[in-house]
């Protein structure tokens, strides 16, 4: 491919991102899974970047592009919708094309034929594995796959804004304090499906920062009242009997042909709850995902003291842990986010800010810390 980019940041990144599809792709194989997209080599990658880039900086009728990339040929597609003749993949090309694509889960479809990058049309449907290139916003790209099992959130791979190239840190889900969230939104081999209440977290977190408000939400034990001497008295707004409808859809025995209309009920429960996150106070949830309270309002516990220090890690490659007074990582919504999970050790709090980052907090055992993970850019 004689393909030359101008972005810096576009060939800067694409070795590392040549790799893990590399990585991923090979496992896959080893593992005997079947009906894998192809492997972007190192020229797609740098090629697609870069013109994605200029092109997220383009405006088509007063409105920046949002795109979606998906690198496949279109008989990897299912039932795709192919352009009569193949289009040269240009920043100018992508900007007039944006529309079509800008509703989630539509992908332009790109292969690379004679040396040239071409849009073969649109498709709803890509193979496990498949590279994808998202504009978030103008400047904003993200590089993410399907997962082996093709359920839940997509994997982020790299997070390109401007410059600044976050490449995920695919080890920190090996760490031994490292919440089972926070795994599932790194582990592209994980094996877990829709039903699964780790992925509803996952669904959770990513549609709290969706809404763009600002929220908390505390996930505690079910099988413990402990968490109530964290929180003031009386809840603003206690749900009684707790609302358990996403319990009752992950207990649902799933077929072929109810999958899909379950997913949906999921996903309206999921909006439902999350956008409760977006009411002044924390919102409460147990691990077996019933609803317990809203708009919450978190306190010292009547045995605790003041949470003095936390830790701040981001699973990015290059990334190394601060020590903080929690004060200084935001404001009180963070400040009680970490007051919570100092007092209640067995629970986590996601907290997302208006500003789009995300944070999980929960308690390092090893360090005897409040351990804070910056997300956002899992969540992308």
């Amino acid at each position: 491919m004689g393909y030359r980019s101008t972005y810096q940041a576009a060939s800067i990144a694409a070795p590392a991102i040549e790799k893990h599809f590399a990585r991923l792709l090979a496992t896959a194989l080893q593992q005997g899974e079947t009906d894998l997209a192809p492997e972007p080599s190192l020229k797609v990658i740098e090629a697609a970047i870069d013109v994605t880039f200029w092109a997220s900086l383009r405006r088509e009728e007063g409105r920046s592009p949002k795109i979606s990339l998906a690198y496949l040929p279109p008989l990897l597609a299912g039932q795709p919708l192919v352009f009569e003749e193949r289009i040269l993949l240009t920043p100018h090309v992508l900007t007039k094309l944006a529309p079509a694509v800008e509703r989630s889960g539509i992908h332009l479809g790109v292969w690379d034929e004679d040396g040239e990058l071409y849009v073969w049309g649109t498709t709803r449907v890509i193979p496990d594995c498949c590279f994808v290139l998202e504009v978030i916003e103008p400047g904003l790209l993200v590089i993410k796959h399907r997962r082996i099992n093709g359920f839940g959130k997509f994997i982020n791979v790299a997070v390109l804004k401007g410059d600044e190239i976050k490449i995920i840190d695919e080890d920190s889900k090996s760490l031994p304090d490292c919440p089972a969230l926070l795994t599932s939104l790194l582990d592209f081999n994980s094996t877990s499906g829709w039903n699964d209440s780790v992925n509803i977290l996952v669904q959770l977190a990513t549609s709290m920062r969706a809404h763009g408000h600002g929220g908390s939400l505390l996930v505690v034990p079910a099988d413990s009242d402990a968490w109530r001497d964290s929180i003031i008295h009386p809840i603003t707004y206690p749900v009684t009997p707790a609302f358990d409808q996403l319990k009752i859809l992950m207990q649902e025995k799933l077929d072929d042909d109810s999958i899909s209309l379950w997913q949906e009920d999921v996903n309206r429960t999921v909006e439902s709850i999350a956008g409760l996150t977006a009411v002044d106070g924390a919102t409460i949830i147990n691990d077996r995902l019933e609803l317990m309270a809203f708009g919450a309002k978190i306190g010292l516990s009547s045995n605790g003291v003041p949470v003095e220090e936390m830790m701040i890690t981001e699973p990015v490659i290059g990334n190394t842990a601060i020590t903080i007074h929690p004060a200084q990582n935001g404001g009180t919504r963070h400040l009680s986010a970490a007051q919570f999970v100092f007092d209640q050790r067995d629970a986590i709090a996601l907290v997302s800010s208006q500003d789009g980052r995300f944070t999980i907090f929960s308690w390092s055992p090893c360090e005897g810390v409040v351990h804070a993970h910056y997300v956002d850019a899992l969540l992308l």
